[in-house]
């Protein structure tokens, strides 16, 4: 296929910032691929491609992983509609402002980063826990919703691939481990730390932002209509919920809080579960939805044994809950669809082909970052990267003698720095999820910080290669 393998994404980019709507940009892209791999099977027939298009949707929802990513994005509907109905969210606002931890809006966007880098054990975990506990501090000092998809997306991902202790320090460690060099696969991940200058670089750029509280580019129009539209001169009290007699009763934050702490330690707990008690062998996919069911499942007791509400009612605001989050769970199916029939057209290791085997020894650690960041965007995925990009990258250590932490943190950086440009990465999706914030306002005010990060990165790969190399 080689240069037409790109046609589906390229399809899908330009339906997103042309009629500003992602689904459909998913369905034309995804059609558009096994259109493509019907083309080059002489017995098939290209009309058959809608067909093709369900069964792989099918396919990729049949996938054990996949089935709990997608009912852990529904889950997270239910639990955001109890905490939120019954004023928990407002309770805890009110508590966190009495104790002094977020007086400021300085103190609000460092809270919320603070706790994306301490739940570094999964990034949707992350994303989701700091995104709950944040929505409401960001309405009472009226700041954007996108605002708070930036901090959360931007801290997650970058902090999950420096603090390797989780699942992606075990996958990328088993996909270098493969290989015989002279260092350790262990102490080569760990080196790679200090090159990752994207992850680096975008902490840096997301804290320039808390401190000085200062918002460029589109974000700075969403923090004007947030200052203008705040939900919190048009949303009653919910910390003041009316019992079935009608007398007002005080909310609690323990309707948040509580809640949110066992997710928070069950999903370690069940890391360790699943690991046989080794946290870097736990499965993120099983962890996060056994512990976003826990989490749900507590929260629905509070509301109902505290009289809150009904069985029926607690019932009905968890599935208004789910209903909310649909076009959302969507998207996440179709960017998986879309990344599986992608993978075997051939996509991402055409886009790595762009390294090319003539280029100076210097520029290939740079252009090893650029093909990362193409192919994660283009096909929505950063592990996927990680796996295709590796076997590639790996064996250029062993043939030109290039720095293999340097080469390993390229290819890692490439892969964050696409997945927070694009606009059809499941990452995405949750992350806009957690913060309540449409996707594509969310990829029109990140992208920017992205890029910024993005192009110094590539200048300090470059230099770190004539330097290592000299």
């Amino acid at each position: 296929m080689d240069w037409l393998s790109i046609i589906p994404p390229i399809v899908a980019i330009i339906i997103v910032f042309w009629k500003k709507e992602v689904i459909s940009a998913l369905l034309f892209a995804l059609v558009c691929s096994e259109i493509l791999l019907l083309v080059s099977d002489p017995q098939q027939s290209m009309w058959l491609a809608p067909i093709m298009m369900l069964d792989r949707i099918v396919d990729v929802a049949g996938s054990e992983g996949n089935t709990r990513i997608l009912l852990f994005s529904v889950l997270v509907g239910a639990l955001l509609a109890l905490i939120r109905d019954s004023g928990g969210v407002t309770a805890t606002v009110q508590r966190i402002m009495d104790l002094g931890i977020a007086k400021t809006r300085q103190q609000v966007g460092g809270l919320t980063m603070f706790t994306g880098v301490i739940v570094f054990v999964e990034s949707n975990l992350s994303v989701l826990s700091a995104g709950i506990l944040s929505r409401g501090l960001f309405d009472k000092f009226k700041m954007s919703r996108a605002r708070l998809a930036y901090i959360i997306d931007s801290t997650s991902a970058p902090i999950c691939i420096l603090i390797l202790l989780n699942g992606w320090g075990a996958f990328v460690l088993g996909l270098i481990s493969q290989y015989s060099l002279d260092e350790s696969a262990v102490s080569i991940l760990w080196g790679s730390v200090w090159f990752n200058f994207y992850a680096l670089f975008t902490l840096v750029i997301v804290a320039y932002t808390i401190i000085t509280d200062k918002v460029h580019g589109p974000m700075q129009v969403e923090e004007g209509l947030a200052l203008t539209n705040s939900p919190e001169a048009t949303i009653p009290d919910e910390s003041i919920i009316t019992s079935n007699d009608t007398q007002p009763i005080k909310s609690k934050s323990r309707f948040m809080l509580l809640p949110l702490i066992t997710l928070v330690v069950s999903m370690l707990g069940f890391m360790l579960l699943t690991g046989n008690g080794d946290l870097t062998q736990g499965s993120g996919s099983r962890s996060v939805l056994y512990a976003t069911t826990l989490a749900t499942l507590l929260a629905y007791i509070l509301v109902v044994t505290h009289r809150r509400f009904t069985h029926r009612e607690a019932l009905n605001i968890s599935f208004k809950g789910m209903g909310e989050l649909l076009p959302l769970v969507t998207i996440v199916l179709l960017s998986i669809s879309l990344g599986a029939s992608l993978k075997v057209l051939g996509t991402g290791l055409f886009v790595a082909g762009i390294v090319g085997e003539y280029l100076p020894v210097a520029l290939v650690v740079p252009m090893l970052f650029l093909a990362g960041g193409i192919m994660s965007f283009t096909t929505g995925t950063s592990w996927g990267t990680f796996a295709i990009l590796i076997p590639i990258g790996i064996p250029l250590v062993q043939t030109l003698g290039l720095p293999p932490s340097l080469v390993v943190a390229a290819i890692l950086s490439g892969g964050i720095f696409g997945d927070h440009c694009s606009p059809i990465s499941d990452t995405t999706a949750v992350s806009s999820i957690a913060a309540g914030c449409d996707i594509l306002t969310h990829v029109k005010t990140q992208l920017p910080y992205a890029l910024v990060a993005g192009g110094i990165s590539v200048i300090a790969f470059t230099l770190a290669s004539f330097v290592t190399m000299a």
